[in-house]
């Protein structure tokens, strides 16, 4: 037999060869969202009847995201992501072999792309933490050197950022001592938040689905909610969520003196990171603690939901000039610069006022209609 004969003869028609590859690809395409397609088809119902997934579902069936369908936070079946399809594929596979955990949690890579998607309900709330100190990424965290170079990096650190992640210190970090230099194991965390929406919001939280009332509440104000059900810490040990319920507000002191707290019960959750040392005392560890002229009020009073923006907080409270006729805004605090001695959170009128503080000025209007300062007691005298 001839070269050319040969070679004729191994050279397939290109039709029996698109007739083999084809069908293989097509079953391909086919067979990848099969999962996602068998759990879209009762919304989930079919899979919670005998699936690992009950509890979630239970859960979720309760929520006040119960009208919102589990593949807008969890991922569509028409995504074009191979990856989303691969993992039900496994997920499949796994509960097929009996491989089936104890409790189904969401990986790290699942709570950012939930925490993405977010965004589409929530909008504002999005870009408001999208801009505030809380959507602070793993590079900005981890890798800052003027904080690696004075303490040393540890698994505590995972208490506020990074709830999520499944590892230890060591598997993040390169080098964990205080010389450097530092770098991240997985280059693709450096631009991810370390505070994402699931650090304080429980999605399937009990409650009620937010609507348009039939008809207009008239509860006055203290019978009024103050904070959504979802709020909660996610405890990374447990690897569950403490309600906002159940978490207290500690008693804070100023030296020997208890001081005023807020009963503000959305503080107890800010409490858990920006939290004291065991002595409790006022500006120790992270705290925040208002004391001085501020004691007492809330964290929220001064800082707004997820931007965490103050340029409205002193005149929420305040009027134009204070009681010894000076602009607030203007005072030197950390409210004006970030460079101030006097820090917002503790300043007292006598940090300015060595030689004492002068007697509170009364604001009148004068027959013409103009404001003046009058001070009440020297006049009296």
């Amino acid at each position: 037999m001839s070269s050319r004969e040969s070679s004729r003869i191994a050279r397939k028609p290109l039709y029996r060869r698109l007739g083999f590859v084809l069908p293989v690809i097509f079953g391909a395409v086919l067979f990848l969202p099969s999962a996602s397609v068998y759990y879209r088809y009762s919304g989930g119902r079919s899979c919670a009847s005998c699936h690992e997934i009950w509890q979630p579902y239970s859960d979720w069936h309760t929520s006040t995201h119960r009208n919102v369908l589990c593949s807008d936070c969890h991922g569509d079946v028409l995504t074009l992501d191979a990856g989303f399809h691969l993992k039900n594929i496994r997920q499949l596979f796994a509960h097929i072999r009996g491989q089936v955990p104890e409790q189904v949690r969401l990986k790290p890579d699942d709570v950012q792309q939930v925490n993405a998607r977010c965004a589409k309900c929530h909008r504002q709330e999005y870009a408001d933490w999208a801009a505030g100190p809380h959507a602070i990424t793993y590079k900005e965290i981890f890798l800052d050197e003027s904080h690696n170079r004075k303490v040393h990096l540890a698994d505590d650190c995972f208490r506020c950022h990074g709830m999520h992640y499944a590892g230890g210190i060591r598997d993040l970090v390169t080098t964990t001592d205080t010389k450097g230099p530092w770098r991240l194991q997985d280059a693709k965390l450096t631009e991810e938040p370390t505070v994402p929406c699931l650090a304080c919001h429980q999605m399937h939280r009990q409650g009620n689905v937010l609507a348009r009332p039939t008809v207009k509440p008239v509860e006055p104000g203290p019978n009024q909610a103050i904070s959504t059900p979802s709020l909660g810490l996610f405890d990374r040990r447990e690897l569950d969520y403490v309600a906002l319920d159940q978490l207290s507000l500690p008693a804070m002191r100023d030296g020997e003196r208890e001081i005023k707290v807020s009963p503000d019960i959305r503080q107890a959750l800010c409490y858990q990171c920006h939290a004291p040392l065991l002595t409790r005392k006022v500006g120790s560890g992270d705290d925040r603690t208002a004391i001085g002229v501020h004691e007492g009020l809330s964290c929220f009073a001064c800082h707004q939901g997820h931007g965490q923006k103050t340029r409205a907080s002193c005149s929420t409270c305040h009027p134009q000039l204070s009681n010894c006729g000076l602009n607030v805004e203007t005072m030197d605090t950390t409210f004006k610069s970030t460079k101030s001695l006097h820090n917002i959170h503790f300043v007292k009128c006598g940090d300015c006022h060595m030689k004492g503080v002068p007697r509170r000025k009364e604001r009148r209007i004068a027959a013409n209609g103009s404001s003046f300062l009058f001070d009440k007691e020297r006049n009296d005298e």
